[in-house]
């Protein structure tokens, strides 16, 4: 039987006539690598983009990163982070640089206006140009150069750390692909907004990392160990792993110490649920999701823009349908769906936003 990649996954009526539908493929595979639910195909390769930072972290973390440079819990959730450029964040980074002997200088991510609104804003009106702090992956880029000094590998200016032939990058992806249990060869390598390498697997792939990140049992004991510690820094500091308006910290903010969660651009999102999340004894499970036109927009939620919606809908709808969410939590989370009312300019209800998939269970 041929499985289509993308499947329908979130439509819009406009009265009785669905108007436009989105495209998407979900995989949900335990921590033994059974798949146990999915939709569309679970095998569709595509990048992780920012979902992939976790990983990129590892190899600071398991060798002994934390302990050397005495991080803190916060400043581990912001090395993993698509942080929103807010004041806190930059003091988290710079405590970072600080203890790392990283200068902000050093980092090579670009530069791009905050993510939170009402820090851009207030930037502007004081005339504050943005600099590379202010980026969401000036954490991630700060612990790829901590990781550096770390191992004493050098910089230099025709091998910078960005440079996927850099021993940094070649670590990281070393550690990507254990995780995901694929050859290292087999990782479908592209560069990321920040100018570093990504990389695509199947979603598959991207989910059994997750539910390794969360039950890392079976690991080496070093990789294990630098797994609990992600996976409970970001959940301890999920204001740190994105901010104030962004759908990942509310999520786990929501679900308090039962999942970890990672948006990506481009319509990616990855998450894992805890063991037990699910009932006493219920294992880890890793999600990774894709929309298949990108969603049209990031992370953050605006009220005033209907756009970017689609991937913190259908995740919540995946959750409601594993039942790892209640009525409760889901109400606390209205903004993001899973359903929105479509109205017109003078707010008459025209129509319903809402996913129109059912996960397949293995």
């Amino acid at each position: 039987m041929t499985v289509i990649s993308y499947q329908p996954i979130f439509q819009l009526t406009r009265g009785a006539i669905v108007e436009s539908i989105h495209f998407g493929a979900v995989a949900v595979v335990d921590s033994s690598g059974k798949l146990f639910a999915w939709h569309g195909d679970p095998q569709t390769t595509t990048y992780l983009r920012s979902s992939a930072k976790p990983f990129q972290a590892l190899p600071l973390f398991e060798n002994g990163g934390i302990q050397h440079y005495r991080l803190t819990s916060r400043e581990v959730a912001l090395i993993c982070a698509s942080h929103s450029g807010t004041d806190e964040h930059v003091e988290v980074v710079r405590s970072i640089q600080a203890k790392t002997g990283v200068s902000e200088e050093d980092l090579m991510c670009g530069v791009h206006a905050p993510y939170h609104k009402g820090t851009a804003e207030a930037l502007t009106a004081r005339g504050e140009v943005p600099t590379s702090n202010r980026h969401n992956c000036s954490g991630k880029h700060t612990g790829m150069l901590a990781y550096a000094r770390l191992k004493g590998y050098t910089l230099q200016p025709d091998l910078p750390y960005i440079d996927l032939t850099h021993p940094v990058q070649q670590d990281i992806l070393r550690a990507f692909a254990e995780m995901c249990q694929i050859p290292a060869q087999e990782v479908c390598l592209g560069i990321d907004g920040c100018s570093v390498p990504n990389f695509a697997v199947p979603l598959y792939n991207s989910a059994l990392a997750f539910a390794h990140l969360c039950d890392p049992r079976g690991l080496p004991e070093k990789r294990a160990a630098a797994c609990r510690e992600i996976s409970a820094a970001m959940m301890a500091h999920p204001d740190m792993v994105g901010g104030p308006d962004n759908f990942d910290t509310l999520l786990m903010k929501t679900l308090s110490g039962r999942l970890v969660c990672k948006g990506g651009a481009e319509g990616y999102q990855a998450f894992g649920l805890m063991p037990g999340a699910l009932g006493p004894g219920s294992p880890a499970l890793g999600i990774a999701l894709k929309i298949s036109d990108g969603d049209l927009k990031g992370h953050n939620r605006s009220v005033d823009d209907p756009r970017g919606r689609v991937r913190p809908a259908v995740t919540l709808e995946i959750l409601r349908q594993l039942e790892a969410i209640s009525a409760d939590e889901l109400a606390r989370l209205a903004d993001f769906g899973p359903t929105f009312i479509v109205d017109n300019w003078r707010k008459v209800k025209v129509g319903l936003a809402s996913p129109c998939f059912q996960l397949q269970r293995g």
